[in-house]
């Protein structure tokens, strides 16, 4: 079975072989990387957050077990279906959807937004992309900050691992992964005893630079304020650091998004791209 091309998240994120190739590892990397985050923003207690594009909640649930209000959306119902686990495990401060990242969900609502381990790009056109930015800036308040974690394409470029095979679980996938001019590729190929026939998915997301993503910011009223390289929030390299983690703050706070005093990790106060 091969699941369709142009909307192939739509399938494959609903997949228990999605979550089982990426997501059945120990959570502790994802825990101390919130962690550090939270110190990092300082944020108040009982602060609103929401989880875009949050799978089955292992962020969100970290967050709420930190005391924050959080939302977490996804498009896949099973993904949330598996999340409504935590809240029935009684977290009162811990709600879950399922939505589309690229409609607007409670308009200047909350304080602190969130996308995670590359959980954008993979529309089929750029304009979704800037829809789905328009959504969450249209969901933090004045003043609110924006987190996304996303891969740092020159890194990813010149590390990529074009043939891989796996077993996890009795569950055998065989990858390939190539990219182009505007695009990664990854091919997954399923084998497992529960599948008359092997699963075929071919992943694809977007190269979206530090460039792309201030303007997409800009446009939707928020400045970088931000830029880190790794999930220990050291600073970012265009060539040396595996991941591309952008903090934005919306417009409309104590002070005017154009006057604001941008923060580098290196100690930087200039623009992000000089």
């Amino acid at each position: 079975m091969v699941i369709s091309a142009r909307s192939w998240y739509k399938d494959w994120f609903n997949s228990p072989f999605y979550h089982k190739l990426y997501f059945e590892r120990d959570e502790q990397e994802a825990k101390d990387f919130i962690e550090r985050l939270i110190v990092f923003l300082q944020p108040p207690p009982a602060s609103k957050m929401l989880d875009v594009a949050c799978g089955r909640g292992r962020h969100c649930k970290i967050l709420a077990e930190l005391g924050f209000d959080v939302i977490g959306i996804d498009l896949s119902p099973n993904s949330i279906d598996y999340a409504n686990q935590f809240v029935a495990a009684g977290k009162d401060n811990l709600q879950f959807f399922v939505h589309d990242m690229r409609l607007p969900l409670r308009v200047n609502y909350f304080d602190y937004a969130f996308n995670l381990f590359t959980s954008f790009g993979y529309f089929a056109t750029r304009r979704e992309h800037d829809d789905a930015m328009h959504a969450i800036a249209a969901s933090l308040k004045p003043g609110g900050i924006f987190v996304i974690d996303y891969l740092n394409v020159h890194y990813a470029e010149d590390h990529l691992v074009h043939a891989e095979e796996k077993n996890i679980g009795g569950t055998f996938y065989n990858i390939h992964r190539w990219h182009d001019e505007h695009h990664f590729y990854k091919n997954i190929q399923v084998e497992d005893a529960s599948l008359t026939e092997p699963l075929e998915c071919t992943e694809k997301v977007a190269k979206l630079f530090l460039g792309d993503f201030t303007d997409m910011l800009a446009y939707q009223g928020m400045q970088v304020l931000e830029v880190f390289g790794d999930y220990h929030l050291a600073p970012y390299d265009v060539k040396k650091t595996p991941r591309l983690i952008i903090i934005a703050k919306k417009s409309g706070g104590d002070k005017p998004a154009e006057k604001e005093k941008r923060l580098y990790s290196d100690g930087r106060a200039t623009d992000a791209l000089a």
